[in-house]
């Protein structure tokens, strides 16, 4: 059985089913108790379980985001929530220097069992300094694990696969689509991590993409269908480890690549995932591979300049035309 959920709802579901199943997982960030969360993520959670588990702490992400480090060295997994991952920048040191460095520099005698969670990328009319896209920030640390979805089935199977992770992990959501309504699966329900998922089958091109640009893709995929153009669209999920055999499989069959991604072109997860088709299926492309990205430069705060900023499905399906018609 299944139900429909919001992205925030399928979060908490995940946040609750396992703080009941493990007492040593907590959540911890600014707003997440008396105010239910920045964005609602964990409403009624203080109420079941306590100021103890469910902790507000003051405006400091380099501060809590260390006591969550020190609480995961010593047998503990916190869930620490950033209001945005644009205030992560802050806790980087404890991140990328602490967290994700635990396992090696103690030669294997402690992990860091911890997820970082929170939004990531656009969010509206928000400007440069709250618009960023982390998810290749955070994938170059090797140590690290990234999550970056927004159905709501694999918000929840992902990020409980992430609390019971021994590593740390960073789950990468969307503050404009945590109202975003998929059906998720009842009961104990697990999605691995570093599996991509085919959101849309297709013959002619591959559309590689993750976060809120797959329902963009999606939405080109459609436009081309009526165009007779057979898109396939593959929903990365998770960014470090990368899912690269189900993309090379893809494009062994549509000899066409095109990945759309909402950050800065310049060695992003779309120059990633270029790089490592043209290594592993170069024989298969029929076409140079072409990336659709957010524009090299800080975000606008006009609404237009934002709509000129983002990748959409006119320019997705540009692409397309572009990799369809070189021969």
């Amino acid at each position: 059985m299944s139900k429909e959920l919001a992205l925030r709802d399928a979060l908490r579901e995940a946040m609750e089913e396992e703080m009941r199943r493990d007492e040593s997982v907590f959540l911890m960030g600014e707003e997440v108790g008396e105010y239910n969360g920045a964005y609602k993520v964990s409403k009624g959670m203080l109420d079941e379980f306590g100021p103890k588990r469910v902790i507000d702490t003051p405006i400091a992400e380099l501060g809590f985001a260390g006591i969550g480090v020190g609480a995961a060295m010593n047998g503990l997994r916190p869930i620490v929530e950033f209001m945005t991952w644009n205030f992560a920048v802050l806790a980087f040191d404890q991140i990328v220097n602490n967290a994700a460095k635990t396992l090696s520099q103690s030669a294997g005698q402690f992990s860091c069992p911890i997820v970082f969670r929170g939004p990531s990328g656009s969010a509206g009319q928000l400007a440069q300094q709250h618009s960023q896209t982390f998810e290749s920030w955070m994938a170059n640390t090797p140590g690290l694990k990234v999550i970056s979805c927004i159905d709501p089935a694999d918000a929840k199977g992902l990020l409980k696969s992430a609390i019971r992770d021994e590593d740390p992990v960073c789950v990468m959501e969307s503050e404009l689509l945590y109202g975003h309504k998929g059906m998720v699966p009842d009961g104990e329900y697990l999605v691995p991590i570093g599996k991509a998922a085919v959101r849309r089958e297709g013959s002619d091109v591959t559309i590689v993409s993750f976060n809120k640009m797959v329902l963009v893709a999606l939405d080109a995929a459609a436009e081309l269908e009526k165009e007779g153009v057979s898109a396939e669209v593959i929903d990365l999920r998770t960014i470090r480890p990368l899912d690269f055999q189900t993309i090379v499989e893809s494009v062994k069959k549509t000899n066409r690549l095109v990945v759309v991604d909402e950050s800065w072109p310049f060695a992003g997860v779309s120059a990633e995932v270029a790089y490592e088709i043209q290594k592993y299926a170069f024989d298969y492309l029929d076409a140079p591979i072409t990336r659709v990205n957010g524009a090299d430069t800080s975000m606008p705060y006009a609404p237009t300049l934002v709509d000129e900023y983002l990748p959409n499905p006119e320019k997705v399906i540009r692409a397309v035309k572009e990799v369809s018609y070189v021969k």
